[in-house]
């Protein structure tokens, strides 16, 4: 095997040796791990991606043959998935942000020894086999978060190999471009990566990092693109013909979705801190969990199958089909599934949720006044802005990636609009975000165990 790439080495090196340019060859050998780490980064994503749709796939299979099953292979896929992580990877839990916000904070001279907890190729292993059989059990997750934490695990293990004499690169700034990479290659929403980077993780000044960022972006989304094909994460949604009045009932959306993402966020805060609290053994754990799962299970299986998985195909009905308008209780149930998967201990992200649940209360909304089917679609998707900055208090994030995954760029005043109401609003109730509890947590703990 060496001996094949001993004639490439061996040429590329005479290649770089060639090079004049002094500046140039530490700017390549600077950029070179970036690329690496992106393209790594883009076939991971895809393969994540393919697993997690085989997984929601295999549930929908398993329900259509019998749907008692569920009452089977939910407790089965709620502890498993717990098991796992809490054996072998316990910063694998949940979204995967918060530790990506955590390591980025840890990434100094005194403590970044420290990061190798929160992302290394363990974590990679157990969040994507613990996300998947959540999932599979019909936890009420996505992979966009679980991504973002594996993109960042990817490039810190990329940068710890370079040899000694490599230039020195900034652990943050690998951090944060690889997050950025990350969710560009879930979403397929380069603009998306990169202002996420700024708004969510960075503290310095882009200048610093703003060429990694965007090739990696580019090249990771491009890498994705080549295993999976050019695609929006949801398609082309209607939306032509649409008065400026519009905005009201997107003023409306927001402010309720802001409000209700608020209170889910503080309801999942104040579930964990009661584990943290209560369940001391794994026994208790188990029981919890199990009755979470049943619980779970008895919505799919007497009122609505709607409380099961990430929700896309909820988000495709309603933007997609003549059947726009959801029952009045589904933002309700939407909200009730990842509040349990979400705090069940295993590993599962919020973003595609979240969205969602966004999109159901605008369904419901629109239903309600009697909004045109395009005049639906955009305050169905101006509720998905909403809710998904309820959550993560980043407006201009949320409102890109939605622009992006369904190519409506004439609606971005309208996205912007419902962010800004969505962040206001969801200050009433509180007035920071899931993820910068759950960092602070992380950190905490960390820091302790040290």
């Amino acid at each position: 095997m060496l001996k094949i790439f001993t004639p490439i080495r061996r040429s590329l090196k005479k290649s770089f040796d060639n090079i004049r340019n002094e500046q140039l060859k530490y700017n390549l050998l600077q950029a070179i791990p970036f690329w690496i780490g992106s393209v790594i980064t883009g076939f991971v994503a895809v393969m994540y991606a393919k697993m997690f749709a085989w997984g929601e796939k295999l549930l929908e299979i398993i329900l259509h043959w019998h749907d008692w099953m569920i009452f089977i292979i939910a407790p089965i896929g709620f502890v498993l998935s717990w098991w796992l992580v809490k054996e072998f990877a316990p910063n694998a839990k949940g979204s995967g942000i918060p530790q990506v916000m955590a390591a980025v904070e840890l990434a100094n001279p005194k403590e970044h020894t420290k990061i190798r907890s929160l992302l290394s190729l363990k974590i990679i292993v157990f969040k994507i086999l613990s996300s998947v059989i959540l999932v599979i059990g019909g936890g009420a997750v996505g992979r966009e978060g679980p991504t973002i934490q594996i993109a960042g695990s990817i490039f810190r293990k990329v940068n710890e190999y370079l040899p000694h004499w490599w230039p020195k690169i900034s652990k943050k700034n690998m951090i944060m471009t690889g997050a950025a990479a990350g969710l560009a290659a879930a979403f397929n929403t380069p603009l998306g990566g990169i202002v996420f980077a700024v708004e969510e993780l960075s503290k310095t000044h882009i200048n610093y990092f703003k060429t990694a960022l965007f090739t990696a972006v580019i090249i990771a989304g491009l890498t994705a693109q080549t295993f999976a094909g050019s695609y929006l994460y949801l398609g082309y949604p209607k939306t032509n013909d649409v008065s400026l009045m519009v905005m009201f009932p997107i003023v409306l959306v927001a402010g309720i979705a802001g409000i209700m993402a608020s209170q889910l966020s503080v309801t999942m805060l104040k579930m964990n801190d009661w584990k943290k609290r209560k369940l001391k053994t794994d026994r208790s754990n188990v029981i919890f969990l199990v009755v979470c799962a049943l619980f779970i299970a008895s919505i799919a299986y007497f009122i609505n199958r709607e409380v099961l998985g990430s929700g896309k195909e909820i988000m495709q009905r309603v933007l997609f089909t003549q059947d726009k308008h959801e029952d009045w209780y589904v933002p309700i149930l939407r909200m009730l599934g990842p509040a349990l998967s979400f705090t069940s201990g295993g590993a599962g992200g919020i973003f595609a949720p979240a969205l969602t649940a966004g999109a159901s209360i605008g369904s419901v909304i629109s239903g309600a006044i009697h909004l045109t089917p395009n005049e639906s679609n955009v305050v169905i998707l101006g509720g998905m802005v909403a809710f998904l900055t309820g959550i993560t208090r980043a407006p201009f994030t949320s409102a890109i990636i939605v622009l992006e995954m369904t190519d409506r760029h004439s609606l971005i005043f309208h996205l912007m609009l419902a962010g800004m109401v969505s962040s206001i609003a969801s200050i009433l109730v509180s007035r920071h975000s899931l993820y910068d509890v759950i960092k602070v947590n992380f950190l905490a703990e960390i820091r302790k165990e040290d």
